[in-house]
């Protein structure tokens, strides 16, 4: 079992930035695998940002360059500049022993004005 709890979230003008964190607790083996989702309203959950089983990253292609993931261990971040009104969702954390995540933080929202 793994617990994730995201913070960072928070209301932004567009161009802005904001860096999410999320913290992670639990078996270290359920967490090979961390990234970040979103959901806006309407819209299906997607993908945002991922760490990948070999310790690359793979990023949604609306990130465009603007979005950075890292990590350090049991804790994964998601530095978020030039935001747009189109990046305002619920952000999610995620965790896995593989690709595909288990695991989901409660998400922390995101607002961009514009």
């Amino acid at each position: 079992q793994v617990h994730l709890v995201e913070s960072g979230g928070g209301f932004v003008q567009a161009g802005g930035s904001l860096r999410l964190s999320c913290a992670a607790s639990g078996s270290i083996f359920d967490m090979l695998t961390m990234g970040w989702y979103r959901q806006a309203p309407g819209k299906q959950r997607e993908l945002v940002a991922a760490f990948l089983l070999d310790g690359s990253t793979k990023y949604a292609e609306f990130v465009k360059g603007r979005f950075t993931i890292s990590r350090d261990t049991a804790k994964v971040y998601l530095q978020m500049n030039s935001l747009e009104p189109e990046d305002t969702a619920v952000y999610y954390c995620t965790a896995g022993p593989t690709g595909a995540p288990r695991y989901w933080g409660q998400g922390t929202q995101v607002t961009v004005s514009s």
